[in-house]
């Protein structure tokens, strides 16, 4: 028996990363070619740009703020404290600024793009539209796909241009001035992570469009089925731009 279970465990498995590859081909697939539901498109990107511009202003101030503070209490014994924009700028742009914006994100929208999918599918309103003649896919899925693409590297770079406003913020208390800290920056950095810092968060976006979408049309089981939804997708999402972080980060040095 527990042979069997694990087996059957296995083939979905399987099953479901087919469905889910299905699903991801579908949707980029169907974001270039019409029709386009501008409409959809121009509501998700409010909902998800817009809206969650809040959390990324806080993210980003407190983030360089804290990251500017430990990076002054190591340099000052070195005397080296004019160059923590760079420490900071180098960081945030890399890494933090896109791992942390998809994390609060995946929080915020990816729970709610799963919530509202799978509410529609225990409401039968997706059989409805799939009856109707509707590519559910192209509309319900390809519409957040682009939005969340096109929204979630422009909150990174929103993420680390307050993260190096909050690092000057400490910076000044230690007599570091803003032209020092200016300076120190492209002594930390090059073009190509400026590239990395947009890519990354891009990468990030279809992982919580897919994945919160192929939850949510997959959801069985009433209310209930949907909290639980919810849930597996925002986990599910961490991992994977975690677990994607560290191999998008080796492809870039690869590329140095």
């Amino acid at each position: 028996m527990p042979t069997h279970a694990a087996a059957q465990r296995l083939v979905q498995f399987f099953r479901e990363i087919g469905e889910f590859s299905d699903l991801s081909l579908r949707a980029l697939r169907g974001i270039f070619s019409r029709p386009y539901y501008y409409r959809e498109f121009s509501t998700q990107v409010d909902k998800i740009g817009v809206g969650s511009l809040f959390i990324i202003l806080l993210t980003g101030l407190f983030t360089g703020m804290v990251m500017a503070l430990q990076a002054l209490l190591q340099l000052k014994p070195f005397a080296a404290t004019s160059y923590v924009g760079g420490m900071v700028a180098a960081v945030m742009v890399k890494e933090l600024g896109p791992v942390l914006s998809a994390l609060m994100v995946t929080g915020r929208v990816g729970s709610a793009i799963t919530a509202e999918l799978g509410a529609m599918a225990v409401t039968e309103q997706v059989d409805a539209m799939r009856v109707e003649g509707t590519d559910i896919v192209k509309r319900l899925v390809g519409s957040r796909l682009k939005a969340i693409v096109i929204s979630l590297p422009l909150l990174a770079v929103v993420t680390d241009a307050t993260a190096l406003l909050g690092g000057y913020i400490m910076a000044s208390g230690y007599n570091v001035n803003h032209v020092m800290y200016m300076k120190s920056i492209p002594q930390f950095m090059v073009f190509q992570d400026l590239i990395e810092g947009v890519t990354k968060p891009a990468f990030f976006g279809m992982i919580i469009a897919l994945v919160g979408c192929h939850v949510g049309l997959g959801t069985r089981g009433g209310a209930a089925g949907v909290g639980a939804s919810a849930k597996r997708a925002v986990v599910l999402s961490s991992v994977l731009i975690l677990v994607s972080d560290f191999f998008l980060t080796k492809v870039f040095i690869a590329f140095r």
